[in-house]
């Protein structure tokens, strides 16, 4: 009997021990949305999850529009690539596709992962100090970074923007812009870049670092307004440029820049709408507001639409159903630009689940997904 006995202890400590090596596949949770597929290029989109910061819990969402009915995948990195670690990483800041490749901005973690657009498999990744955004330019990524560790303080270095080459996935050059750089773009050979200066408060910086992408070095700062964040650039090439305020005395705002007759972009109209985020589809700009007023002590909500042209705002409201007043706290916005349906995301508490609204063109509301924490970043993946 005790021969039998240590068999049966030796057999349990293999098997114990083989599990233990064994990758464990965490498999992505799937939902029927119920609506059926309208007619269009777009075929899905991803949504990177931010999850709270120290929580190491950013995860990747996948809306799949290519089948009879929309289908609405949670957390599919861990499932896609098996031989990773679990999860994105900590904070996640960017979503954005060029060509071929899916580039996943992970802040906190200092890393951009860089996988197929096709099904998010990893390719490779790039290491950049406390990353925040990422724009694309003849075969470039050029990715906006704080340098310096999460942290307040008037001793914080410059930011820098790393360009990296999209095929080997290496770092070639890197240019110092202002302090602690957000969203960039570019726009007739020029990258434009949003300095915040978030770390720096209350002396936040209020700069907008203009780069020559053929010397890539920065030639001038155009004076904007405190504690910028949004980049954008239209169709007819001017910059739409957002401030996020001091959260007390200033509230967000918004500027529009256009060249000058030597073709220097300047602040050419600054307009009292408090932008959190933006979407920009043909002259439309889609936008919501959320902030605190410490002059009135209440959560300010604004959901609206600026003709880019007339620098009027439309609307200032998207949708009337009773859907949009229950967002808890708004976190992203993106726009079909061939249907001009639109998502909206709902961070809700920060710290469980959050919500992914579907609305149609004409604002009525469609359905709504749960997502992972903190839903911010989307992007479209088209036909090819």
């Amino acid at each position: 009997m005790r021969r039998y006995l240590f068999i049966y202890i030796a057999l349990a400590a293999f098997l114990f021990n083989a599990c233990r090596t064994d990758d464990i596949i965490v498999y992505a949770e799937e939902e029927d949305t119920g609506v059926k597929t309208e007619s269009s290029n777009v075929v899905g989109m991803y949504l990177l999850n931010e999850g709270n910061m120290g929580s190491n819990k950013c995860t990747l969402d996948y809306l799949d529009l290519s089948d009879s009915t929309y289908h609405y995948l949670r957390n599919i990195y861990a499932e896609r690539n098996p031989n990773e670690v679990k999860e994105l990483g900590d904070v996640g800041n960017d979503a954005q596709i060029y060509g071929s490749q899916l580039w996943l901005v992970i802040n906190c973690s200092n890393k951009v992962e860089v996988c197929r657009a096709s099904d998010a498999v990893k390719i490779g990744k790039v290491d950049v100090p406390n990353c925040r955004s990422v724009t694309f330019s003849d075969g470039y990524a050029y990715v906006s970074s704080y340098v310096g560790p999460v942290g307040i303080g008037q001793d914080m270095p410059y930011g820098e923007v790393y360009k990296i080459d999209t095929l080997t996935l290496q770092v070639v050059d890197k240019v110092t812009v202002g302090y602690q750089p957000e969203e960039l773009t570019v726009l007739d050979g020029k990258l434009y870049v949003a300095n915040s200066g978030g770390y720096m408060v209350p002396d936040y910086d209020k700069t907008l670092s203009v780069i020559d992408l053929a010397t890539f070095k920065e030639e001038r700062k155009i004076d904007i307004s405190i504690n910028l964040h949004r980049c954008r650039s239209d169709q007819y090439g001017h910059l739409w440029v957002t401030s996020r305020g001091d959260y007390y005395d200033e509230h967000p705002r918004l500027f529009c820049l256009s060249p000058d007759v030597n073709g220097q972009m300047q602040v050419t109209d600054d307009l009292d709408i408090p932008i959190s985020d933006l979407c920009i589809v043909g002259d439309s700009l889609y936008y919501y507001g959320s902030y605190f007023s410490y002059l009135t002590m209440e959560n300010v909500r604004e959901y609206g639409i600026v003709n880019i042209r007339t620098h009027q705002v439309v609307t200032n409201t998207l949708s009337t159903a009773k859907e949009l007043n229950n967002i808890r706290m708004p976190y992203g916005i993106i726009v079909n630009p061939q249907n001009r349906d639109f998502y909206l995301m709902d961070a809700k508490n920060y710290v469980s689940s959050g919500e992914l609204l579907h609305f149609k063109a004409d604002g009525s509301f469609d359905y709504k997904v749960r997502t992972g924490d903190i839903p911010a970043h989307a992007v479209f993946l088209w036909k090819k």
